[in-house]
């Protein structure tokens, strides 16, 4: 996020002015319309990377009803990448790729591509990831304001956090039944002695 980028409204507006095409039905097996890989490698090469099918094959879709919604989500994402304000860098590629697979399957179990394009914090949160995935920041922000931001709409932060909340949980409770055994025992053994 070390860069400026542009404006965040700019990429607001973009998802909400995304054309039926990039909604569509995304291409698993013989159902759908829109052949995600192809869409991706096109793309890719529009920003100046030849990428090979096969380093694109996890975006192919394999079960409709599992990946339905990371292929919609990915399409989106690929949307907005299009936008002639972004450009992506050769050491981020790989950070790109990240976003289109990792990212979205990661997005989908926590919303749907309807979602990210209708809910404002929802599209906000993918222009944001989008952005820091370039290493760019909106225009005008600081980096302190657009991680700040960027974090607390994230609802893959905010699953983090609920994971990490509930682990420490599951720790404290683990050493509270621990520590009860202990007195218990050391109760009986203060009994056996008397």
């Amino acid at each position: 996020m070390q860069k400026e980028g542009p404006p965040l409204q700019q990429l607001l507006h973009r998802i909400t002015a995304t054309p039926p095409d990039f909604m569509a039905e995304p291409r698993i097996g013989n159902k759908g319309e829109v052949h995600t890989v192809a869409v991706v490698r096109d793309l890719l090469a529009s920003k100046g990377h030849a990428v090979d099918i096969a380093s694109l094959s996890a975006l192919a879709g394999r079960d409709v009803k599992a990946d339905r919604n990371r292929l919609s989500i990915t399409l989106l994402i690929t949307w907005l990448l299009a936008d002639p304000a972004l450009t992506i860098e050769r050491e981020r590629l790989a950070d790109i790729l990240t976003l289109l697979k990792d990212d979205a399957t990661r997005l989908a179990g926590y919303t749907n591509a309807r979602q990210l394009f209708e809910d404002l914090e929802r599209r906000e949160e993918l222009a944001r990831l989008t952005l820091s995935k370039l290493g760019l920041r909106p225009a005008g922000e600081t980096v302190a304001q657009a991680q700040d931001r960027f974090t607390s709409i994230s609802s893959l932060e905010r699953a983090r956090l609920l994971a990490a909340s509930q682990e420490a949980e599951a720790r404290a409770r683990a050493i509270r039944e621990q520590l009860a055994k202990k007195a218990a025992e050391e109760s009986a053994n203060k009994w056996t002695r008397e």
